[in-house]
């Protein structure tokens, strides 16, 4: 059950979102979307590491239709905890607040991971990215500037990977601009772009080549200095200038 209409609402598009809910319900799962939770009756309440459940019941939707289970498990998401540096008068939104160089509004008060709201360079809009790839990024900025260094993280994007009964998906970034869309009913490939940038994809099936896409918008790398064609149809270095892939391959700059 969820308030949402589609499955996976939060990463994925109608499209890729009807893909996905036919792959679970082809493995027996049933879905109740668009709908709330009224009440529920016959069970018993319990904690367990750090969430609630329930055993055994009746769930009643908004609609009254009144699905049993033996075990209910209620996710409701997550909030950062920012009274650290709130109550002490530090900037907070739904995050602490940080610079690109990891730092609060409080002087020589660094912050980095979850609990903080930074810059996505795929939008420029300032929001909680709560993930690994971006959190250890922001603790070597933030560690590096208070050992004295002068350091700077201003890449971090909202990424997302799953598998789900054997089919992956990747994403990252915003989905905004024009859009590249290859699907043939099981893979799905779409790519989102402005202004000479990549601004995000989906990749659902085939995620082989996922990295490369994730360090254009990642690099904003600008789609002029490569064969936007090639990439979006065979992600790979022949794609890229000879210096760039010199570079890359044998670590020679220019």
């Amino acid at each position: 059950m969820d308030l949402s209409d589609r499955v996976l609402s939060s990463i994925l598009d109608e499209e890729s979102s009807r893909i996905m809910k036919r792959h679970l319900e082809e493995k027996g799962i049933r879905f109740y979307l668009g709908h709330q939770v009224k009440e529920f009756s016959g069970h018993q309440f319990s904690r367990f590491n750090g969430g609630t459940g329930f055993n055994g019941g009746i769930a009643r939707l908004d609609d009254d239709t009144e699905i049993p289970f033996d075990v209910l498990v209620l996710a409701a998401g997550v909030r950062p905890n920012i009274s650290l540096i709130k109550d002490i008068g530090g900037r907070t939104n739904r995050g602490i607040i940080i610079d690109e160089r990891c730092r609060t509004s409080i002087p020589d008060i660094f912050a980095a991971g979850d609990c903080c709201e930074s810059i996505d360079v795929s939008s420029g809009e300032s929001r909680v990215m709560a993930l690994l790839p971006n959190a250890y990024m922001q603790g070597e900025c933030a560690g590096m500037n208070m050992s004295g260094a002068d350091f700077v993280f201003d890449r971090a994007i909202p990424m997302n990977a799953i598998g789900l009964f054997g089919k992956h998906i990747i994403s990252a970034g915003t989905y905004k601009g024009e859009v590249y869309l290859e699907t043939d009913g099981n893979n799905y490939k779409k790519l989102y772009y402005s202004e000479n940038r990549l601004n995000g994809f989906i990749l659902m099936g085939n995620v082989e080549k996922a990295g490369i896409y994730t360090a254009l918008v990642r690099e904003k790398t600008p789609l002029d200095t490569l064969d936007f064609e090639l990439i979006c149809k065979m992600p790979g270095l022949m794609a890229f200038g000879k210096d760039i892939r010199a570079e890359k391959l044998g670590g020679v700059r220019k």
